[in-house]
């Protein structure tokens, strides 16, 4: 794969708690320059989207980063995204909702969700905290909310993407793998495991990386 087609495949992303608005001008400005995606916390949104050169795809983070929020806060923070001008939305699952076996009551709060906005979601499952078979109901709960994608971390759980979950989600919907993936390699494993989609702050140097 080639610089210009895994470019299209990242999303450059800057979501850390001490994100300043120059940490998010650099990112769209790499993003917008190599052919990539970004990722960024929703209060940086509106400006985002203003700019005037800007990446074809903004992404932003709902429920971030431990998935606990009510399902109205997260319905709501979802149609103020998007009425910022996210283009995509990354929206994480209650992992102890799905722990304790509330698989309904997380595929409803996922679903309203997704009916609510008129834009991809795509769903954080945060794999390093689940089981396997806690991943497949995850992803499950995913499908049967009609998401678009599942993503594997957050990035701010003690792991992150790894091949056997690339694997395992993709025999449910498209896969976001984010978290950890730092080089072209990386990114390329991932890729050839099933991921559609590389969420990484790394985007520019797993670029560096690829052939031209």
């Amino acid at each position: 794969m080639n610089r210009t087609e895994l470019a299209a495949r990242i999303d450059h992303t800057v979501l850390g708690p001490t994100t300043t608005p120059a940490d998010v001008e650099r990112v769209l400005t790499e993003a917008t320059e190599h052919g990539m995606n970004v990722c960024i916390p929703p209060c940086y949104l509106a400006e985002a989207a203003e700019r005037d050169a800007a990446p074809d795809t903004i992404a932003t983070v709902v429920g971030f980063p431990h998935g606990q929020s009510s399902m109205d806060t997260k319905r709501d923070e979802a149609v103020n995204a998007w009425d910022d001008g996210a283009d995509e939305i990354d929206l994480v699952i209650n992992v102890g909702r799905l722990t304790a076996g509330a698989d309904d009551a997380v595929a409803a709060e996922l679903a309203e969700v997704v009916a609510t906005v008129p834009v991809p979601v795509k769903v954080i499952i945060e794999t390093a905290l689940l089981t396997d078979a806690e991943k497949r109901r995850a992803c499950e709960a995913a499908v049967d909310a009609d998401a678009d994608m599942v993503k594997t971390s957050t990035g701010f759980a003690d792991g992150g993407a790894t091949v056997a979950d690339v694997e395992l989600m993709s025999e449910y919907l498209p896969v976001k793998a984010s978290g950890g993936v730092g080089s072209y390699e990386e990114a390329m494993a991932m890729v050839e495991a099933g991921a559609e989609r590389i969420g990484a702050s790394s985007g520019v140097a797993i670029l560096d990386g690829a052939p031209e």
